[in-house]
């Protein structure tokens, strides 16, 4: 939303599954314990490796970009929760209109 594009585009859900895969890479038992064993799961999916966000929306700066991947967590146990994205430094003076988003 900060930079006006879609950061995840795509026709169909294989279509956005693989630009999802492009940036955040194609998720690992590593990174997401089980994700080999859901539904959605394509063991022929290309094997591709994280994306440095920073060089994708780099007009986040470090405290957007940190904020940025901790919501893009592919690991739901591990993501950043709604309430805890509110107390970021990425919004620190949102309220008296900083941030120029």
């Amino acid at each position: 939303m900060s930079t006006g594009n879609v950061l995840f585009p795509g026709g169909s859900e294989l279509d956005q599954l693989q630009s999802i895969y492009r940036v955040l890479g194609t998720p690992t038992e590593e990174v997401w314990p089980g994700v080999t064993r859901r539904k959605m799961w394509n063991e022929d999916a290309p094997k591709l490796p994280p994306q440095n966000l920073a060089s994708i929306v780099p007009s986040l700066g470090d405290e957007g970009i940190d904020l940025l991947a901790k919501m893009l967590t592919y690991d739901p146990a591990k993501r950043i929760s709604a309430k805890v994205v509110l107390q970021h430094p990425y919004f620190v003076g949102l309220e008296h209109g900083s941030r120029g988003t």
